[in-house]
């Protein structure tokens, strides 16, 4: 499911690609214990808030696809200044998407609503976690904040 808002970006105002693994589109429907009951229009609004705050601009998307998620990182190479990114499942299971982090150059945030070192013993490694300048979990939705203000930072660092 392609879910995509992009507020205007320009030299002032970085564009950040905030990408969304499988599952996610589920947020508040299910398992409120593990990932609370905020819904992914509620992170949606949450990150365009914390962007606008950070002086950032953000493309949000969504995908229950590794081969999408892959392409849109690959797009980010040459268009975005960094990516955060909440890749659920994918984290434990893609090779694929940890080459195209890695590939992109791009300061990289992983972000999970719940600890995955809580979780089940298969859940605790990440790839995507090789790839990342960072990684926040466990905090619930307020982490894609954190990554956004975090990313503003390292990019205000690098210039």
């Amino acid at each position: 499911m392609l879910r995509a808002v992009v507020m205007p970006h320009s030299a002032i105002r970085p564009l950040v690609a905030v990408l969304n693994g499988p599952n996610m589109n589920m947020l508040g429907l299910g398992q409120p214990d593990v990932h609370g009951r905020a819904t992914l229009d509620d992170v949606e609004a949450l990150c365009a808030e914390a962007a606008e705050a950070a002086g950032l601009a953000i493309d949000f998307r969504q995908t229950n696809g590794e081969g999408e998620l892959v392409t849109w990182v690959q797009e980010c190479r040459g268009r975005a200044a960094g990516i955060v990114i909440a890749p659920a499942g994918f984290a434990t299971t893609s090779v694929a998407l940890m080459d195209a982090l890695l590939a992109t150059d791009l300061p990289v945030i992983e972000v999970h609503i719940s600890n995955i070192h809580r979780q089940e013993p298969f859940r605790r490694n990440s790839y995507v976690s090789l790839a990342a300048t960072g990684v926040i979990c466990g905090l619930g939705v307020r982490g894609y904040a954190m990554a956004l203000q975090a990313m503003a930072d390292l990019l205000e660092d690098l210039r």
